[in-house]
């Protein structure tokens, strides 16, 4: 390998310019993709509960949706994210009940 493809190599796979940059980003990286595997599961065992709780509802008569939650929902994900965490609350809720 040469000089010149070792000092690329960073810039291609992380856009840094060092090795050093590189090396973090890439551990970064790393532990990124180690938590967002953890919140894929956490989200398909919330999608299990929510169908638990769906099916519940309508076998005992009630209706297949609760808006009062999901708008106390909609209310934490606004207050912990902004804007943006209403729409990953719409989404979280839409994967759980499916749409409305």
């Amino acid at each position: 390998m040469t000089a010149t493809t070792t000092a690329q190599a960073p810039t291609e796979t992380t856009g840094a310019r060092t090795e050093q940059a590189a090396s973090l980003i890439g551990d970064a990286r790393e532990r990124i993709d180690a938590l967002d595997n953890r919140i894929i599961g956490l989200i398909r065992e919330r999608i299990a509960f929510s169908a638990m709780i769906q099916d519940t509802r309508i076998a005992s008569g009630g209706r297949r949706v609760n808006l009062s939650r999901e708008m106390e929902i909609l209310s934490t994900y606004n207050g912990a994210f902004g804007k943006p965490g209403t729409a990953l609350a719409m989404t979280l809720l839409e994967l759980g009940r499916g749409r409305i």
